[in-house]
């Protein structure tokens, strides 16, 4: 099932409004299982988020590189932020309602920080620098946690200590030489950055001995869900996935890779044939070429591009079906029932 999750049979109809008023769990768990929130549950929703968006925010308000006419409008940019945290924290609902106000919020923040503080600056440096100082692509790396709440995936309460956002994750363990030391050379653990990952820690202790007088011990973050995030998707970047996603799911049978981006930047190419799960386009839309972006490395230049660009970014905001796409891969992935019986087999005819 790819593209919108919405069926082709009630598009455009009274039916179709009424699916889309539904809680987005009525349609997601319903392929699977079906299983009531307790209405206490919150744990996963309340647990502290990743801010590597914060982060790289106040860095830049203390960046001495930062042009003094920029300083006020990054202060500015701060204040935003908090808004919008606070927004991300406090929506309620559930489901599709739930969903529309997270990714709303994020489309008017992250419109304020690529148009009117980068692409509206004054002077060349955030511009130029934006990739080195990670303001833009951090955003979807500090909201994507606040969409692993079970309100949106039921099943996610199943995972004992539940960890999400950026991490350094498991992707394999070798053993060294024979003659080598249990603490110098044995063991090495292989670890890879990821953008956004669902899943737990591990810890470990080895030792060559049964009665662990001399081992080692490490903790491990193991993924079972893991998206790359890239703002523009070219081939080159696509193949470079590919060989992640196979890497990880040598190392963990059950992890689901999907890969991310917002504009695409390459002719698709059948996921089938590669490791990756899915590929979802964030915006449903291809990136501006580069004959228009030359003209956006000086201050003039994107001055008279501004009102063509600002219709670029409204016309191809982050896309809700991208989002209900990504949430229905999740609860694929964390169903609200994890064991087989006989009764639920018999019920459903099939296992």
């Amino acid at each position: 099932m790819r593209g919108c999750c919405t069926p082709r049979s009630l598009r455009q109809t009274g039916a179709a409004r009424r699916f889309h008023c539904m809680s987005l769990l009525e349609y997601v768990t319903v392929p699977r299982y079906r299983t009531p929130i307790p209405s206490n549950t919150r744990a996963v929703a309340k647990m502290t988020k990743p801010d590597p968006h914060g982060k790289a925010l106040k860095a830049l308000s203390r960046n001495p590189k930062l042009p003094d006419v920029d300083k006020p409008r990054v202060d500015a940019a701060l204040e935003r932020y908090n808004n919008w945290l606070e927004v991300l924290k406090s929506a309620e609902g559930e489901g599709d309602v739930l969903l529309e106000k997270l990714v709303s919020a994020t489309n008017e923040y992250k419109k304020f920080i690529e148009f009117d503080l980068i692409f509206c600056s004054e002077q060349d440096f955030l511009y130029r620098s934006s990739g080195q100082l990670k303001i833009i692509n951090t955003i979807m790396e500090e909201f994507l946690p606040y969409l692993v709440d079970e309100r949106l995936i039921p099943g996610i309460v199943n995972l004992d200590g539940c960890q999400v956002g950026p991490q350094a994750c498991y992707s394999g363990l070798f053993i060294g030489p024979p003659y080598a030391a249990i603490d110098a050379g044995l063991i090495y653990v292989k670890k890879k950055d990821q953008d956004f990952t669902v899943g737990r820690k591990l810890y470990l202790k080895a030792s060559t001995r049964n009665g662990f007088e001399h081992s080692v011990t490490t903790e491990l973050n193991v993924a079972y869900f893991v998206s790359e995030i890239k703002t523009n998707l070219d081939k080159t970047m696509f193949q470079e996935a590919a060989a992640t996603a196979r890497e990880l799911k040598a190392s963990v049978g059950d992890a689901v890779y999907v890969l991310l981006c917002e504009w695409l930047d390459m002719p698709p190419i059948d996921t089938r044939v590669t490791s990756i799960d899915e590929v979802i386009i964030l915006r449903k839309a291809k990136r501006l070429g580069s004959g228009q972006r030359a003209t956006f490395s000086s201050a003039q230049g994107r001055k008279d591009a501004a009102v063509q660009y600002e219709q670029h970014l409204d016309n191809n905001p982050l896309n809700l079906d991208s989002f209900r796409r990504l949430i229905f891969k999740l609860n694929e992935s964390f169903p609200p029932e994890v064991g087989i019986t006989e009764g639920a087999v018999l019920e459903k005819g099939y296992f």
